[in-house]
């Protein structure tokens, strides 16, 4: 093991106390240092890497202790694993898998075995890496994926280079070539184990590091000072060079976030032709370093190393060579639209070259990852934490290009130290010392069967995921309804409101339904074109796009006490709930031309615009005209957006339009009798009684019915319905269609 000292850029987070506190739960302990590695991204990225320990559990049938290795299990993550995470497996069971192993060519075959060498009860998904942990002679073993080591691993000087770590740091980590994760890189990495007595770690040729420890105290530290001293050895040869990727060819552009925003609706109905997707905008120094730089376009052609890289990042991003000082938005979002086929040829070539007749089919030809010089990197998932952790992995991969670029010193031998044969050197690529991953073996992983098994293991996704909601008067009433329902439905919803601490409240709200990634609030003024697009532009910025607008929020103008409205009332009252909700159109017609894929608009009318009533004719004639523009807005912007609204009776249950002082008019209005003393909401109470009894059903119209039609009305199973308003008034028949 190392000797240990102080760390130069990561810390030794190991708590003993609380480790002793663990006393003698192997689980739990595993689960603390899974969770310590995993909570720094420079150890490990997101989802990536494996840990486990070998531990004695009494034999559920004989009782007898018998040797069982806890390992993550598939698809989880290290920084998050709780105990029950992790897969339980007989060790000797995984030791006699070697007698059944046909070879390399039927390797995927043994990961049949896995489930029928579950210990106990345990039914977590074993890992591709389960045989990997399983050989190793060590009680406790890390497999990580920090970008200091995959520079290394990813360097057509690796092997050479880490001579030179291993003299410089008094090491001894032996290289591994290239072999794809399996039961095949399992025995040979356990070969090398036994080759090279007293060796503290491995570096697998383009993929990651293993390291180990005899204690769970001695493995972890084990792989913080191993990752930190690689990073000193990075960062050493980084400072001798004068420039990243070749020098700067374009400078970060000084208003990239808005020509972002101008763009994602574009990009992201681009990237969304077989499937919708949510994006991420990252415009940090190490993404605009990369997009601006001299070597970017030939980097993002030999696309990422790490198998756990290219899984989110796909084979390669798809780089958009524009160049601000030339050429204008417009012309960039000409470009997003004509160069996309280009991309979607060479995927599909790449798919077509590689595939056999037992490959999954192609899944989508369209990149995840967008590099364009002077704004940085777009990152697209199926929903925000994907597209951010697409993201990531793509800025993961620069690091690995960074750091092998910085190792090159021109000298290159042949064959490639990733590479088991002269043959296989010839199939990796290398540009200025990075070593992409062969075509071939990256088509292996992106549609190895046994990632397509896990993703069948997902759960179906919800009804509006990959959807994006733009809810206008959600702090309260129907509109905070509709983003509760929409956000447990799976939409990202961003919650606007005239009141911002009210929309933000309900934004918690809604993420803890769902996930506070994809929820946002923020202010908006329905009167105000520069707001509503203020509004629209928060939205885009957020979550790439637009696909529901959902407007309920409106003003019921209270007389004066001689029962009349001042002009400045009626022509206020026109100006929100009419030409508002046309200023909402205006303002968002942008986004769905640009996107180009189906949405849907609903807005707010009431029963009162077909139900006159004396003292209320602002009101009831300002929705009159609403449901006239929803008929006109529908005609206008078909076929990509429905537009439909809903018509309730009267709603008084949280709403704003009844305030304290207008239920106690409005009772005394109807003769209904009530004391002061009552609470706003025993006084709503017997207002929405009365109402109720107006009505067939002899019920109260609540926000919740109003929002169950508003997002039906938003969702596919209404697809044919646009230019309609629906009733929510519980059979009002004053209002009935003549």
């Amino acid at each position: 093991m190392p000797e240990i000292k102080e760390t130069t850029y990561l810390k030794d987070l190991w708590n003993e106390q609380h480790a002793r506190e663990l006393g003698d739960n192997h689980l739990a302990l595993l689960r603390y240092r899974s969770n310590l590695l995993g909570a720094d991204l420079r150890i490990t990225n997101f989802g990536g890497g494996n840990t486990s320990s070998k531990i004695d559990l009494p034999d559920p049938f004989t009782g007898t202790p018998v040797r069982v290795l806890a390992v993550k299990g598939s698809g989880g993550d290290i920084g998050s694993i709780t105990e029950s995470g992790f897969a339980l497996l007989y060790l000797d069971r995984l030791e006699h898998l070697k007698e059944l192993y046909r070879g390399e060519k039927y390797e995927d075959e043994m990961v049949r075995y896995y489930p029928l060498s579950a210990f106990g009860e345990n039914r977590v998904a074993a890992s591709i890496d389960t045989p990997l942990h399983a050989f190793l002679p060590f009680t406790h073993v890390d497999h990580l994926h920090p970008d200091w080591a995959i520079a290394l691993a990813a360097s057509a000087n690796g092997k050479r280079k880490l001579d030179q770590f291993n003299k410089e740091f008094d090491r001894t980590i032996v290289w591994v070539p290239w072999q794809r994760p399996g039961f095949e890189l399992a025995l040979l990495i356990e070969r090398a184990v036994k080759e090279n007595p007293g060796v503290e770690g491995l570096i697998l040729g383009g993929h990651g590091l293993f390291t180990w420890g005899m204690t769970q105290r001695d493995c972890y530290l084990n792989s913080v000072h191993t990752i930190d001293q690689m990073g000193e050895f990075i960062q050493q040869h980084q400072a001798k060079k004068s420039s990243q990727f070749g020098g700067v060819e374009h400078s970060p552009v000084q208003d990239r976030k808005a020509i972002a925003t101008q763009i994602l609706p574009a990009l992201r109905g681009t990237v969304s032709s077989n499937r919708r997707v949510v994006a991420h905008y990252a415009d940090d120094d190490d993404a605009l370093a990369f997009a601006g730089s001299k070597w970017a376009k030939e980097l993002s052609s030999l696309g990422t190393s790490c198998p756990d890289h290219f899984l989110r990042t796909r084979v390669s991003p798809w780089f958009i060579d524009w160049n601000s000082a030339k050429e204008d938005v417009p012309a960039l979002k000409n470009r997003i639209h004509n160069e996309v086929a280009v991309y979607r040829v060479g995927y599909k070539k790449y798919y077509e070259e590689w595939a056999t007749s037992e490959s999954p089919k192609l899944r989508d030809s369209n990149p995840s990852v967008v590099v364009i010089p002077g704004l940085g990197l777009f990152g697209f998932g199926k929903n925000k934490k994907e597209a951010r952790i697409t993201t990531e992995f793509f800025i993961n991969a620069i690091h690995v290009m960074s750091g092998a670029n910085a190792l090159e010193d021109g000298k290159v031998s042949h064959p490639l130290p990733q590479a088991r044969t002269a043959e296989q050197s010839k199939q990796f690529t290398e540009f200025h010392n990075y070593v992409a991953l062969p075509r071939s073996e990256a088509f292996r992983i992106e549609y190895w069967a046994l990632e397509e098994a896990k993703l069948q293991r997902m759960p179906a996704e919800a009804e509006f995921s990959r959807k994006i909601a733009l809810v206008i008067g959600g702090a309260s009433g129907i509109g905070r309804e509709v983003a509760l329902l929409l956000g447990r439905r799976g939409a990202h919803v961003v919650v606007a409101d005239f009141d911002q601490t009210g929309a933000s409240k309900v934004a918690e709200e809604v993420g803890g339904h769902s996930s506070t990634e994809f929820v946002a609030a923020t202010a908006v003024d329905l009167s105000s074109s520069q707001s509503l697009a203020e509004a629209v532009r928060f939205t885009i910025s957020k979550f790439g796009g637009i696909d529901i607008v959902v407007n309920t929020a409106a003003i019921y103008p209270v007389p004066g006490p001689d029962g009349e409205l001042s002009e400045a009332q009626w022509a206020k009252t026109f100006l929100v709930n009419v030409t508002g909700n046309y200023l909402l159109a205006r303002q968002t017609d942008w986004v769905f031309n640009d996107q180009s894929l189906p949405v849907t608009m609903v807005l707010t009318s009431s029963a009162n615009a077909v139900v006159p009533k004396k003292g209320s004719e602002a009101y009831d004639t300002s929705k009159t005209a609403l449901n006239h523009l929803i008929r006109e807005l529908a005609i206008k912007l078909s076929p990509h957006v429905r537009v439909n609204g809903i018509a309730p009776a009267t709603v008084v249950a949280g709403s704003t339009m009844f305030p304290r002082d207008r239920v106690m008019q409005s009772l005394q209005k109807y003769g209904i009798k009530f004391s002061e003393s009552e609470t706003t909401e025993d006084l709503r109470g017997k207002l929405a009684d009365f109402y109720a009894q107006r009505t067939l059903t002899k019920r109260p119209i609540l926000p919740q019915d109003c929002a169950n039609a508003i997002v039906w009305l938003a969702g596919d199973q209404s697809g044919k319905t646009t230019g309609h308003v629906i009733p929510v008034d519980g059979g009002l028949s004053e209002a009935y269609l003549r």
